[in-house]
């Protein structure tokens, strides 16, 4: 989001402190020294649990956790906040070596230099492959329209694990009054999206539905089964507007998992607004009810009040986790490590220092 031109002061000072914050915090949590997590009642540490290779539709552990950064997009959309093509490169070198498992690099059809943005952050950061195989997924957002999808496509296909996150609004308030579509015309240009995806050549795809905190959990199971069944891989579920409780988004969850056809066979993802304060609770709550990705940002900046806070959910997963979800193992971060803990079994990514990370204007679904 850019700022007009006749901003004010206020606005500026606004600006420049989001991008500072994100910048470094970032730093502060690559250089930070790693926390033990200890199992409760052991005296002793457990040995750090390996990355599940990588496989966009499935992860091997059924434990684990992913975590997607969406500092770069989302977090841009603070208010008053702009980020440069360079500063993004920058916080994203800082995101992979923190260890996140996918970076939403950007809204490549939004401007022509977030596509450059994206581009270079595909083309460097996502072809840097660590020795033990790591490296993160780069990932671009984009409407359903096609000239959408071509353009972040484009931008993200020349990363080593690309992914094209695309999305479309599911609540009654949101089709009928910003969309003016019928359901089955959503139904419609969401299959089509994930199919032209497809034909281009992307075979890690990310669907939204939009608003789906609001939507209708009948709807929500029928189009999510229709993008499972034209290729999607990973479904993504947004609180856009932080209007859900814990509970309330947690039922959500456990209730997509079981009534959407072929749910089984994809990666459930939750992306929560912190409108009322309480979007890492609910990412918490989605995690235990099976979500194995968390969307989230540094610091927890974003559009409005802001998303889940990584740091927040790390902690809380590498700390309190196996307590929470009578979790089946803890590891710890060693030398290379991963910062690891279960919820129901529930693994956050790498975030081996993730500890430390707390000290263009478009209809993004977040």
């Amino acid at each position: 989001m850019r700022a007009a031109g006749g901003a004010s002061r206020s606005t500026q000072q606004c600006h420049g402190h989001a991008k500072v914050l994100a910048a470094s915090a970032a730093r502060r949590a690559v250089a930070a020294p790693r926390v033990r997590c200890q199992r409760v009642g052991s005296p002793s540490a457990l040995q750090a649990v390996k990355r599940p290779d990588y496989v966009p539709s499935r992860i091997d552990d059924p434990n684990y956790v992913r975590i997607f950064d969406t500092t770069l997009r989302d977090g841009e959309q603070s208010p008053g906040a702009t980020l440069t093509s360079k500063e993004k490169l920058d916080i994203a070198k800082q995101l992979a070596k923190l260890g996140v498992d996918i970076i939403e690099a950007g809204f490549p059809v939004a401007s022509p230099d977030d596509f450059e943005a994206v581009r270079a952050i595909a083309m460097e950061v996502g072809n840097d492959v660590q020795a033990d195989g790591y490296v993160p997924v780069i990932c671009g957002l984009s409407r359903t329209k096609h000239q959408d999808l071509e353009r972040a496509w484009d931008a993200v296909r020349h990363a080593k694990r690309p992914r094209v996150h695309t999305f479309i609004a599911t609540s009654e308030i949101h089709m009928k009054y910003k969309l003016r579509m019928t359901r089955d015309q959503v139904i419609e240009n969401a299959v089509s999206a994930v199919r032209h995806l497809k034909k281009l050549g992307c075979n890690d795809i990310e669907f939204s539905p939009e608003d789906a905190g609001r939507s209708d959990p009948e709807f929500l199971y029928q189009i999510l089964g229709e993008v499972i069944k034209a290729g999607a891989t990973t479904l993504n579920i947004p609180d856009t507007t932080g209007w859900n409780l814990p509970h309330e988004f947690g039922g959500l969850i456990a209730a997509i998992k079981k009534n959407t056809p072929g749910a089984d066979s994809v990666i459930i993802s939750t992306h929560c607004q912190n409108d009322l304060g309480l979007a890492s609770a609910n990412s918490l709550a989605g995690a235990q009810a099976g979500a194995r990705q968390i969307e989230c940002t540094i610091n927890g900046i974003g559009e409005r009040a802001g998303n889940a806070s990584l740091e927040e959910v790390v902690m809380a997963i590498a700390l309190r986790g196996c307590v929470l979800g009578r979790a089946r193992a803890c590891a710890c971060a060693g030398a290379g490590g991963a910062c690891l803990c279960a919820l129901p079994g529930a693994r956050e990514g790498r975030g081996r220092d993730a500890a430390a990370a707390g000290v263009p204007q478009q209809q993004a679904h977040a």
